[in-house]
């Protein structure tokens, strides 16, 4: 089947967008997708919800040859309302509440302010996951004037603004509301009074602190800035934008999705974009919504440290944008890497399934890709087994690759995938592998373990089986020499299977023993049972 075909069939939701962006728009040069957020804490795994959401669609629409610009708006001239919890030193930044985000201090003192060490940190990130916006620094925009035509618009058309917003409000907004803010001059802060406009360009108002007043020119001027509900409008008429999603909360009935439409339409002259709502991200064994503001927030760097990119990219390409879902640091993360691997195996034909099981896991595959798919299948190392194989060499990710059969001579490019897996294993296990799951291995020379007569024949027995008939085995026989050597001394396999973990890493549980036996090789073994001879 051709790639057109196969697209023009497909049902993934972002194929489903693409074609509805291209029938609803109609034809055009260029496609704007449009994205954003502000600063105002850490960029967290469920605001990037959006980014790679906008990101699948924006790859959909170059799948079938449209040019697509993609921006991401940083919203870093909006008030510093609150203080994080994760802000060093948080009684010093209360001086900077009502100030422009873009003019707090960064608290770390690396970047230029706080918006910019929050939004650097997101930037930073977006590369290894294939993303790659042009960033539109909302600050700029407005210090520049950029935008002095669409603050006019909206107060010439302040009436009817004000009667949109009315109708979805239980108390009237006063007859002296205006659609704009003012960042006091004198103090820096929002906490100003709009006195006037003098139909043209002049905005007058009053700093409520200091007592002055002042008049600004908006075309001059970048201390006035538009109220939210107004400037999402401005900005889809000022860039052009076709579409761009937003969550449940900015969907929900007179919620700002909802005005905004109204707005653009009736205020600026312009059909509002395509969207979709997506729902929240929370994090397994926590409640509720994730929030930038309070600090204990998993940025997207905190699950890139688990999850390699293309397994990022496969939890939202994987799931539908209207539907909540949990990221797990728990044990469901092995069957994330399984769930991937799967999918990987039936594009690429090696696992079979159902014709509409495969178009549907083909086009996943893709979507999850941060650049081109790779021309063949990638060798796999199976998440569980690559961290039985960490553990065993010591969190040598090297000779953990090494060990595992069929390594020789692949490429640089899969060699480095499995480093970045073999990375992301090992910071699994010792963060949030559970217990039991994590062993050192015993390399021999500790003093033996005492065994009763039975345990200690079997040990032996064993032991002649692995030196003089290991090459005889895969991992079901290996497993049942193991139950036929228990049962030849008398005692129960599951106490052999207690005494070899004993043995091997000091715990009474541990990896499956005969693929543990096999991994860790015929010399390995003898070494470590040669106390037992």
């Amino acid at each position: 089947m051709s790639n057109k075909a196969a697209l023009d069939e497909s049902v993934h939701w972002a194929d489903i967008h693409a074609d509805k962006i291209i029938r609803e728009r109609g034809p055009k040069p260029e496609y704007t997708c449009a994205s954003g957020i502000t600063p105002s804490g850490t960029i967290h795994i469920g605001n990037f919800r959006e980014i790679i959401s906008v990101e699948l669609v924006v790859r959909a629409l170059r799948d079938r040859g449209e040019t697509v610009r993609f921006i991401y708006s940083w919203d870093n001239y909006d008030v510093f309302r609150k203080v994080p919890k994760n802000v060093p030193n948080a009684e010093r930044f209360a001086e900077y509440l009502r100030w422009p985000i873009i003019s707090v201090p960064d608290p770390w003192e690396t970047e230029s302010s706080y918006a910019r060490a929050n939004e650097v940190a997101l930037e930073s990130t977006m590369p290894e996951l294939g993303v790659f916006p042009t960033y539109i620094y909302q600050a700029d925009q407005y210090r520049a004037s950029v935008y002095a035509q669409g603050i006019r618009t909206a107060l010439v058309h302040r009436d009817t603004i004000r009667a949109i917003l009315n109708e979805h409000r239980t108390e009237p907004l006063p007859d002296a509301w205006w659609p704009i803010s003012v960042f006091s001059t004198f103090t820096s802060k929002d906490t100003t009074t709009v006195l006037d406009w003098d139909g043209e360009w002049g905005v007058r108002y009053r700093c409520n602190e200091s007592g002055n007043e002042e008049t600004l020119d908006l075309r001059s001027t970048g201390a006035v800035k538009l109220l939210w509900r107004i400037d999402w409008p401005m900005r889809w008429k000022h860039e052009g934008v076709d579409f761009e999603p937003a969550g449940k909360e900015h969907h929900s009935a007179g919620g700002s999705f909802d005005t905004a439409k109204q707005i653009v339409r009736q205020v600026y002259g312009q059909e509002p974009p395509v969207t979709f709502k997506y729902d929240f991200i929370s994090i397994k064994g926590r409640g509720g919504k994730i929030s930038s503001s309070s600090g204990d927030v998993v940025s997207v760097r905190d699950v890139l440290e688990i999850y390699q990119p293309e397994l990022v990219r496969h939890l939202f390409a994987g799931t539908r944008p209207n539907a909540e879902f949990a990221i797990s640091f728990d044990l469901d993360v092995i069957k994330l890497y399984e769930d991937y691997d799967r999918c990987e195996r039936i594009y690429f034909g090696t696992e079979e399934v159902g014709e509409k099981r495969r178009l549907k896991e083909s086009r996943i595959y893709q979507l999850s890709q941060v650049a081109e798919v790779p021309a063949s299948q990638p060798l796999q190392i199976p998440f569980r087994h690559f961290c039985n194989l960490l553990q065993i060499s010591a969190g040598n990710i090297d000779q953990a690759i090494d060990s595992f059969p069929g390594t020789e001579g692949i490429s640089d490019a899969e060699r480095a995938r499995l480093r970045t897996r073999g990375a992301c294993a090992w910071n699994w296990i010792n963060r949030y592998a559970p217990e039991d799951f994590r062993f050192v291995l015993k390399e021999g020379g500790e003093p033996p373990i005492e065994l009763d007569p039975a345990e200690a024949a079997a040990v032996r027995a064993l032991t002649a089986e692995m030196r003089d008939r290991l090459a005889d085995h895969d991992e079901k026989s290996l497993a049942q020499a193991i139950y036929d050597i228990a049962a030849a001394q008398g005692i129960e396999a599951k106490q052999l299977f207690l005494v070899m973990y004993r043995i091997l890493v000091g715990k009474d549980q541990g990896p499956r023993l005969a693929g543990f036996l096999l991994t860790l090789g015929r010399e390995r073994v003898l070494r470590i049972l040669r106390a037992y001879e």
